[in-house]
């Protein structure tokens, strides 16, 4: 750790020297700690940011201003690089393609997964949070559960033993939750994913700014910090060192999806396999929006580059705007966080821009009042916050080299965001999609649910067919002829 005088020199250089107003009040172990935190912050690098940052966000706010959002600016987006699940022949012929990818080890998925349960009445990291069904399995064991038997379909399709197919599986935390989701996964014995096949890393913190650009006192001995934006992601691979594990694994493409989907299909083959055959550099899941005016950001073109517009950002004749041909919204594809990338787009086109990409957000950031000794909330914004999106690298791809990929929101989209018993995005509406879905399973495969098994979704009605016996309605079959008496959950014969 670098000494108080050298720390000292490096933060009176960066026009930060403030920081050190009530050091000589410390005491030992509150000195040890504050030169810690600001040994770890690039402190000339993150004064490089804000000023790169707010001079970007003014001339943003100026050149929306003088321009509006119509046809001109903003455009749907369309052509050969949006596939369907509708397509059942497409989707059999990505699929295929997605599985020998993943069957040579060119494949690897990522969660984001640095939220606490907070909203979910849940004390811990929400990768732990359990929605209920029979199992009880924790939404990280239903990841982990999915890609090995994800595994066991790649190996199969290439030829290999589930041994020799690799399948790295990355998962970004958080500073609050990132000793908790190790211990959580050690002490599970990794779900049997084996723990050489899951990386942790943590999303970046930056400091937080008064408007003058100054570093924002939280107590006399530490600096107020805050995530840096789920597109902190790009960074934070680099720095990490998961970025160089991936390259000496050898994988070329990657799946980065966040944990709050009950129904996330890591590693999708499909997906993959779609953004593979458009040889997409970047590519988006979404699904379509369930009427004009829901309040989601969709994948559009603003200036001829990919994006993601905001709801608000479209007008409402735009909104409602549809297809001739199909009847359907032309803003349509909502944006779910479920994303593709090639690894030489990372490397050469994403990390050489991160410092363009991260926005002013003006906070109220908790900070040491003099006068009062202690910490204040404020209660109107006093600060500002860097952070970007994850989305925000979509305008570095061309056209063409952008796919989007639509898929049917009742099999893969089930939001755990809101409190149970909440009407929409609970754990109450993701059991119950994940209920009505393994029926659907089961139907397709040839098999009767009994009445009983077609009541209400409640907890003790739930139906759950376990990850290691299907990720995607495969290998039923043999429940052909069955009549199941629900509720049920279903798992792989011993």
């Amino acid at each position: 750790m670098m000494d108080e005088s050298h720390l000292r020199e490096i933060y009176n250089a960066a026009d930060q020297g403030h920081v050190f107003a009530y050091y000589e009040t410390l005491n030992a172990a509150d000195r040890t700690s504050f030169l810690q935190q600001l040994a770890s912050i690039a402190v000339a690098n993150v004064c490089d940011l804000f000023r790169l940052s707010t001079t970007t966000t003014a001339e943003s706010d100026a050149t929306t201003a003088s321009s509006s959002t119509d046809a001109t600016s903003i455009q749907p987006f369309v052509g050969s690089n949006v596939g369907s699940y509708s397509d059942l022949v497409l989707s059999k012929r990505c699929s295929e393609i997605g599985l020998q990818a993943i069957g040579r080890g060119e494949v690897a998925a990522l969660v984001l997964a640095g939220g606490q349960g907070t909203r979910l009445g849940f004390d811990g990291p929400k990768g732990m949070y359990d929605i209920g069904l029979p199992s009880h399995k924790s939404l990280f064991q239903l990841i982990v559960e999915r890609l090995i038997k994800l595994k066991k379909l790649a190996s199969s399709a290439v030829g290999e033993s589930y041994e020799e197919c690799s399948l790295p599986f990355y998962i970004m935390t958080s500073p609050i939750n990132h000793e908790a989701t190790k211990t959580f996964f050690s002490e599970h014995n990794f779900f049997g994913y084996g723990q050489d096949n899951v990386v942790f890393f943590m999303q970046g913190m930056l400091p937080c700014f008064t408007p003058e650009g100054k570093f924002i006192m939280e107590t006399p001995s530490k600096v107020a910090m805050a995530p840096d934006g789920n597109g902190g992601i790009y960074p934070s691979l680099k720095t990490s060192g998961a970025l160089d594990d991936m390259n000496h694994r050898g994988v070329k493409y990657l799946h980065v999806f966040s944990i709050d989907n009950a129904l996330a299909k890591p590693a999708d083959p499909i997906f993959l396999g779609f953004c593979i055959e458009k040889k997409a550099e970047c590519g988006n899941k979404s699904t379509w929006k369930s009427h004009a005016h829901e309040k989601v950001g969709v994948v559009a073109l603003r200036d001829n580059r990919p994006c993601v517009v905001e709801y608000s950002e479209i007008s409402h004749e735009m909104a409602e705007r549809t297809d001739d041909a199909t009847g359907r919204l032309v803003f349509g594809a909502g944006n779910i966080c479920n994303h593709f990338y090639t690894m030489e787009f990372l490397r050469d086109k994403v990390l050489p821009q991160m410092n363009n990409l991260f926005h002013v957000a003006n906070k109220k950031i908790p900070y040491y009042n003099d006068e009062d000794k202690a910490t204040v909330t404020p209660g109107t914004n006093n600060g500002i916050k860097l952070e970007t999106f994850i989305f925000d690298v979509f305008p570095l791809v061309e056209q063409q080299r952008f796919a989007v990929w639509e898929v049917q929101r009742s099999e893969e989209f089930a939001p755990v965001k809101n409190a149970p018993g909440s009407s929409s995005d609970s754990p109450d509406t993701a059991r119950a999609m994940i209920t009505n879905l393994s029926k659907e399973w089961l139907r397709a495969a040839g098999a009767q649910i009994s009445p009983d098994g077609d009541n209400n979704n409640t907890n003790n009605n739930a139906c759950e067919i376990s990850p290691l016996l299907s990720y995607a309605g495969e290998d039923l079959e043999h429940y052909s002829g069955q009549t199941i008496q629900g509720p049920f959950h279903l798992v792989p014969p011993a």
